[in-house]
């Protein structure tokens, strides 16, 4: 309970923080104003410009990512990714006691999560895309106020997501593929730093030089690429040894001692 609480709070503070920055809108200077249009609905010159720095070498792309990070880490975490975040890993710390992910849960808990991503999320959501393409999504007023439908409609979604995933564990079917997806959650962490360095050399000038050059079709080519990749190599690499390159690395770490590594073979 205290931990649902805290993340109620957490998102309700967030919401208001948010609320806030946009109902003032009207207050602020005119050149906050027009830097803030101009970060979320850049002119073309600085889309093509974006598109070549990335395209360049490393050092050219920190000219970009440098600035842009830090803007992140003092602007937009303290307005949104502190509450939201934070919220929604207090929600799935008190999920996770409950059992909800471990598929413990009674069917019919399951069966509620996902009437409430259909009854309540959803329409919550596409009230706030009609409402926002009404507006022809102006900024800054989409990011702040009308934000605030996906904000509170994506929780009860991804609720309902998760009611289908345990929904299907519990009941056996897809076992072959539930148990990849579990390896694949079993290396998270090397998972992640491989995708993104996969990704990166793809699409960065230090690599292939294709950001900016990839259609929508081709850019959901590669996603099934990479997770197919993932799904085959993560069970196959979890049969030979006990945890992820990353993840024996951060455990050993953790614990100052070398962690077992090689799964050892029943030979008997």
């Amino acid at each position: 309970r205290t931990l649902i609480a805290l993340a109620l709070l957490s998102w309700i503070v967030g919401s208001g923080v948010m609320a806030a920055a946009g109902l003032s809108v009207s207050q602020w200077p005119p050149e906050d104003v027009a830097e803030a249009v101009a970060d979320m609905d850049p002119p073309l010159e600085a889309l093509e410009a974006e598109v070549a720095t990335y395209r360049g070498g490393w050092l050219r792309q920190n000219e970009h990512r440098v600035p842009q990070s830090l803007s992140m880490h003092t602007e937009v975490y303290p307005v949104w990714g502190l509450w939201r975040v934070g919220g929604l890993m207090l929600f799935g710390m008190a999920l996770f006691k409950l059992g909800v992910f471990s598929a413990r849960a009674r069917p019919r808990t399951y069966e509620q999560m996902i009437a409430a991503g259909l009854v309540v999320g959803i329409p919550l959501i596409s009230l706030g895309m009609v409402r926002n393409a009404a507006a022809d999504w102006a900024a800054p007023d989409f990011f702040f106020l009308g934000s605030l439908y996906n904000y509170w409609g994506s929780i009860p979604v991804a609720l309902g997501w998760v009611g289908v995933v345990m929904l299907i564990c519990q009941s056996g079917a897809l076992s072959g593929l539930t148990a990849r997806l579990a390896a694949v959650g079993r290396m998270a962490f090397t998972n992640y730093i491989g995708q993104t360095v996969i990704c990166t050399t793809l699409f960065y000038g230090h690599g292939l030089g294709l950001f900016g050059s990839i259609d929508r079709v081709g850019q959901a080519a590669i996603v099934v690429a990479i997770w197919t990749l993932l799904i085959v190599a993560s069970p196959w690499w979890l049969s030979r040894y006990q945890a992820g390159p990353l993840e024996w690395l951060w455990r050993s770490l953790v614990y100052g001692r070398r962690q077992p590594f090689r799964r050892v073979r029943d030979t008997g």
